[in-house]
């Protein structure tokens, strides 16, 4: 092949690229993220095969870069193959042969994505080019929705400014320097024992959960709750009641497992079973029910025993997700519906991620004794057991009480934001805009009338940098009840009062 010269033109345009590409605030050094740069576009054809390089005294130059930086990508590039020198010519882009034409168009920006798909759940491309998925992936991806950068008012996340990092990441410190020797090998006992005894001893008193510690499972995250809850208890085809309005988390896990999700209403008492009367007969029935998500309502007591008459008759078995029950502010926290009957066919899901922080990923299954010893084999053999130095502070920090006296700072914390969230809002309740009561949980909802009204909304706000979410989004089938989903516990004092005041002012204006 040819050699393509480098002109003077191109020179300066692959300058000007690589600086505006250079801008980006990577943590890699700019030798690192220049050598990442040139291999992307060699592997996707945008400098073509045997096309020459500026020399990197040039480059350095155009750039305004060090010659050092420049020649570090270039060898690093020669030794992987992917550049070749030619004595008295230059430097040349390798005739490999990468296949150019299958390669994926340029990534949107979160807010172009988002500007794409409002409210809309994620749908999979048909073209020719599209991966090849099982039916599996497909509807699991049908419930992932585009990453955004910058979701304002954010549901599920806790205060993260307020979280006592210093003395956590003590107690971790310590934990991990006097950790057994035993614990660097593959575990296989469920979580450390005192975790689950301190949890066991939390979840009695706070929950009225009735167990012990050895029908605790320590896992990573409720979602891996979930996924073992449907290998192990469910077979493809099988139904599963779940709320709808309900936690898109469930919905993708169940789907992902092949079962067919059957959509139950709720209403002012939770799972309504009038609107389930005509559901085939389910193998799960997932519900929230000390704190519907995202309704906020809570599941009454003639509900509850229903409920579980209900499951004993259909002989499934109910998957309890009490996600952020801690988080009261009118009166205690409501009893779990798991301490309502002795062994029965209560599954008890919690997490750690709203009381603690998301990236802990930690969380918990409380099992019937018959199912105790199977889910440990299976955790263990599918997923591992592992942070086993955290899970010991964790128990530390739980029994020496800073656990608690976090609830209730959080608490505390999350009462004031909601209050300065109403108060941003006020101008439009006033008008007749509809706020859920917010007696718990850390998020409100705002129902609206329309449609319409909710597309608008995130359609300028996203216009503002504000990504909100939309409540239709947590529906499965149509029609969807329009709103949004106001996360207030993980936003500062300042966004609050300003983001709401800007909804406020954006709803009046709908007219």
């Amino acid at each position: 092949m040819s050699a393509t010269p480098a002109s003077p033109g191109h020179a300066g345009w692959l300058a000007d690229a690589l600086g505006l590409a250079l801008t980006a605030g990577a943590p890699q050094p700019l030798a690192t993220r220049l050598y990442q740069q040139l291999r992307e576009w060699i592997q996707t054809g945008r400098l073509a095969c045997g096309q020459r390089l500026p020399s990197s005294r040039q480059l350095a130059r155009e750039l305004g870069l060090g010659r050092n930086t420049v020649l570090a990508a270039f060898d690093q590039l020669l030794a992987e193959g992917f550049l070749v020198t030619r004595h008295g010519s230059g430097t040349f882009v390798a005739d490999l042969p990468f296949p150019h034409a299958t390669q994926q168009p340029a990534r949107q920006s979160s807010r172009q994505a988002v500007t794409a798909g409002l409210a809309t759940s994620q749908t999979l491309s048909t073209r020719a080019d599209a991966p090849p998925l099982s039916t599996r992936g497909t509807w699991l991806l049908a419930f992932c929705h585009a990453s955004q950068e910058r979701l304002i008012l954010a549901p599920g996340l806790p205060a993260l400014d307020r979280f006592p990092h210093g003395p956590w990441q003590r107690l971790v410190r310590r934990h991990q320097q006097r950790m057994p020797r035993d614990w660097l090998a593959y575990q296989a006992q469920g979580g450390v024992p005192a975790l689950r005894e301190a949890l066991a001893d939390y979840l009695q008193l706070s929950r009225s959960v009735r167990c012990r510690p050895e029908q605790i499972l320590i896992v990573q995250g409720a979602q891996q709750g979930f996924e073992l809850i449907a290998r192990l208890l469910s077979d493809p085809g099988d139904k599963v009641w779940i709320e709808e309005p309900g936690y898109p988390g469930a919905q993708a896990c169940f789907a992902a497992a092949g079962l067919e999700l059957q959509a139950v209403a709720v209403d002012d008492e939770g799972m309504s079973l009038a609107a389930a009367a005509c559901a085939e007969s389910p193998r799960l029935i997932y519900v929230t029910p000390s704190h519907q998500y995202p309704s906020g309502v809570t599941m009454s007591l003639s509900r509850r025993l229903a409920l579980l008459e209900a499951a004993e008759r259909h002989g499934a078995w109910i998957v309890e997700d009490d996600y952020d029950s801690e988080f009261r502010y009118e009166q205690r926290p409501i009893a779990a519906l798991q301490g309502l009957v002795d062994d029965g066919r209560v599954i008890y899901v919690g997490t750690f991620s709203k009381v603690m922080y998301p990236g802990l990923r930690l969380g918990y299954v409380v099992l019937p004794e018959p199912l105790v010893e199977p889910f440990r084999r299976a955790n263990a053999r599918l997923h591992r057991e592992g942070q086993y130095p955290v899970q010991a502070a964790l128990a530390e920090f739980i029994v020496s009480g800073q656990f608690s006296r976090h609830i209730r700072r959080m608490r505390d914390c999350y009462r004031r934001r909601q209050a300065l969230l109403r108060k941003a809002l006020a101008p439009a309740v006033a008008r007749g805009l509809c706020l859920s009561d917010g007696q718990a949980g850390m998020h409100l909802v705002a129902w609206l009338d329309e449609a319409e009204h909710e597309r608008q909304l995130l359609r300028q706000g996203v216009e503002q940098g504000i990504t909100l979410s939309p409540l239709s989004s947590y529906y499965l089938e149509a029609p969807a009840r329009p709103g949004l989903v106001l996360g207030y516990a993980g936003t500062v004092e300042a966004e609050i009062e300003r983001v709401g005041r800007w909804l406020a002012r954006e709803w009046l204006n709908l007219g």
